[in-house]
């Protein structure tokens, strides 16, 4: 049988694991190493079967864990599923998944660096590893160069942390934002291609910081070219929001049309302020024109309800004297909304909170 390792072997071969983790922060990676090593027997050198790092958002692999990867090369380098006598140095402790698979290989050793007090199998959380129950059990050494493993995962998630801050969108002190997972049934109910043509802005001084949203649909591609194609604006009614328009869009699209579903200020995906007051047709028309008119088309073609007849013709009054912009307004009857379940009006507005804009109609003009 091979010699256990030494502790100075153990302090080697965890640096040669967090080399492997700092590989893995690079990519994005959460930063784990690991490294598998045959101990020699007398007189001989080990033996490194494995060298590997977390890949699971490269590989699009949920198992894709530095442990788990490490075992599958050290199996294909040896020939065998059990590593019998093999040591495994990881810069965090396994969790359950990669525990269990390091007892099925019957590891002799488990040597792993910082502790995992939230999901750690080697017994911070479980002990799978020294489970008497199971029919093998793994020597297990932690702690190991763990301060050194601990500062690669804080160093990481605080860069996480500082990025996620840094493309954040701030929102105002008077105005609320519909959490993501009021909206998620819309997204399971339509097609990815939806979401992806989803967009926000907080840009301009008619928002003054707040953010708007809207879908923006191309036009098919097939034939549209040879057709007479037109940039389009709907405006939703003043208790709905963007999905009103679904299938009036689609049938749009494939006519060759460029289809723009904005949410309103106080709808939808939009932020929404709290004060009814804030609500006017003046300062919605503002905020709509301007952010027309930096989106490149010379010509816009606004539809809606009869009840948003006044906002969409001083949004064209606005487009046309303060843009210089071509637009015209035109009422439109009948939306159709079928592709989604029933209560789809009511989902971006969770609380009363969330209703200042629809509390506040008709809105003022000014």
């Amino acid at each position: 049988m091979p010699d256990l390792s030494t502790p100075a072997d153990d302090a080697h071969y965890m640096s040669l694991a967090i080399a492997q983790a700092r590989l893995a922060a690079a990519a994005g990676e959460v930063p784990v190493g690991a490294v598998l090593v045959r101990p020699g027997q007398s007189g001989q050198s080990d033996q490194i079967l494995a060298r590997a790092h977390n890949q699971p958002i490269t590989l699009n692999d949920p198992t894709a864990h530095a442990e788990m990867l490490a075992l599958r090369q050290a199996a294909q380098v040896l020939g065998n599923y059990r590593l019998d006598g093999c040591e495994l140095y990881v810069t965090l402790e396994p969790c359950a998944m990669c525990a269990q698979a390091l007892l099925h290989a019957r590891l002799a050793r488990v040597v792993y660096g910082a502790p995992e007090p939230k999901t750690g199998a080697a017994g911070s959380v479980i002990n799978i590893l020294g489970d008497a129950r199971l029919n093998h059990q793994t020597t297990v050494q932690g702690g190991v160069e763990a301060d050194a493993c601990a500062a690669l995962m804080q160093t990481f998630f605080a860069e996480q942390r500082r990025a996620a801050r840094a493309t954040a969108q701030p929102l105002r002190d008077d105005a609320l934002r519909t959490p993501d997972e009021a909206i998620a049934p819309l997204w399971q109910a339509l097609p990815d291609d939806w979401r992806e043509t989803s967009h926000t802005t907080q840009a301009g001084d008619a928002l003054n910081g707040l953010r708007l949203h809207w879908i923006d649909r191309p036009p098919v591609a097939t034939h549209a070219d040879e057709r007479k194609t037109s940039a389009w604006v709907l405006l939703h009614g003043p208790q709905s929001w963007w999905p009103q328009w679904l299938g009036l869009a689609q049938q749009l699209t494939q006519q060759g049309h460029r289809i723009l579903l904005p949410d309103l200020m106080g709808f939808g995906l939009s932020d929404k302020p709290k004060k009814p007051q804030w609500h006017t047709i003046s300062r919605h028309a503002s905020i709509l024109a301007e952010w027309l008119s930096g989106l490149g088309e010379n010509t816009w073609l606004i539809g809606g309800p009869a009840a948003q007849e006044v906002l969409g013709k001083h949004l064209v009054q606005l487009l046309q004297e303060q843009h210089g912009v071509a637009a015209t307004w035109q009422v439109i009857h009948a939306p159709d909304h079928a592709l989604l379940p029933p209560g789809w009006e009511e989902w971006p507005y969770p609380d009363k909170g969330h209703q200042a804009a629809r509390k506040a109609w008709p809105w003022p003009l000014a």
